[in-house]
């Protein structure tokens, strides 16, 4: 995919208990779909590698986009540090580094996922770990994928905490300045809101209670008829409700193009601040 990052990968790790949350996140309703497959689709829309969900053993998922694949961890209750082990060594033959994140984090924009990949450039760096909003982000973090057994070992032997990985290899910090030095997070992500997670009842309602970012529908050939002709500035989570806010259905009829490079049909593909979308009748090219 052009624009995307090439030969690095996606994890999200979907096998937590959400104790707080009282109900599995993953499956947590957002704009039309869940969190897990807005977290995993926005990976897959940002990265050129594959992308895995990491799932608790015999954990039910809910419906995940084309080509994400899941992999169980091999035991339940070790922790984060577990789920991220699983995920790389799945990995470790198809990519060298991956963005690893958790799945409920539903303002995750690319711009902050390239940035924080962009922070294993370093010679011999291991890991690109933000610090943002005052903590540390073991599950916004970048990772290489030859990390596999080395946390595997230190979960064998009891230390499954990630601060305990972290005493073993090259890690890059990124504090806010870091990360906001970034014209694109700068720009498309000034809060760092790419961070937030939602724990419990209150944080998912406050989270969902938020507008959908503004981007910008163009209809181009025949379905520029009935006042869509020019740029129109909506707001919308999802390629479906873009085509809803400018009175298109998004059927076979319709292909969209997201930043000129990507075509889809997805109607849940997530939508983040900046994106454009152009829709083009399938029928006549345009």
């Amino acid at each position: 995919m052009s624009g995307g990052i090439g030969d690095v990968a996606g994890v999200v790790l979907a096998g937590g208990r959400s104790s707080r949350m009282g109900t599995s996140k993953a499956a947590l309703e957002w704009h039309g779909s869940t969190l897990l497959y807005r977290t995993a689709a926005l990976l897959a829309r940002t990265v050129d590698g594959p992308v895995v969900v990491v799932a608790a053993p015999g954990q039910e998922l809910p419906e995940l986009p084309a080509g994400v694949v899941v992999v169980a961890d091999p035991v339940e209750g070790v922790g984060p540090m577990q789920g991220i082990a699983t995920g790389l060594a799945a990995l470790a033959e198809k990519a060298p580094a991956a963005f690893v994140c958790s799945t409920d984090m539903p303002f995750l924009h690319p711009a902050f996922v390239r940035r924080v990949l962009r922070g294993l450039d370093g010679p011999g760096t291991d890991v690109a770990l933000p610090f943002a909003l005052g903590f540390r982000q073991p599950l916004a973090a970048a990772y290489r994928t030859a990390l596999a057994g080395l946390i595997a070992s230190l979960i064998a032997q009891g230390r499954s905490r990630p601060g305990m990985l972290y005493e073993h290899c090259t890690v890059t910090r990124l504090d806010d300045a870091d990360l906001l030095a970034d014209a694109d997070v700068a720009r498309l992500d000034p809060d760092l809101d790419s961070v937030v997670n939602v724990n419990a009842p209150d944080d998912y309602a406050a989270a969902r209670a938020r507008l959908p970012a503004e981007v910008v529908v163009e209809c181009f050939g025949a379905l520029a008829g009935g006042g869509r002709r020019g740029p129109h500035r909506v707001r919308a989570a999802t390629l479906g409700a873009a085509a809803a806010a400018v009175e298109l259905d998004l059927d076979r009829h319709v292909v969209a193009a997201l930043n000129g490079d990507r075509i889809t049909r997805d109607p849940l593909l997530p939508l983040v601040a900046g994106d454009t979308v152009a829709f083009i009748s399938a029928d006549a090219g345009g």
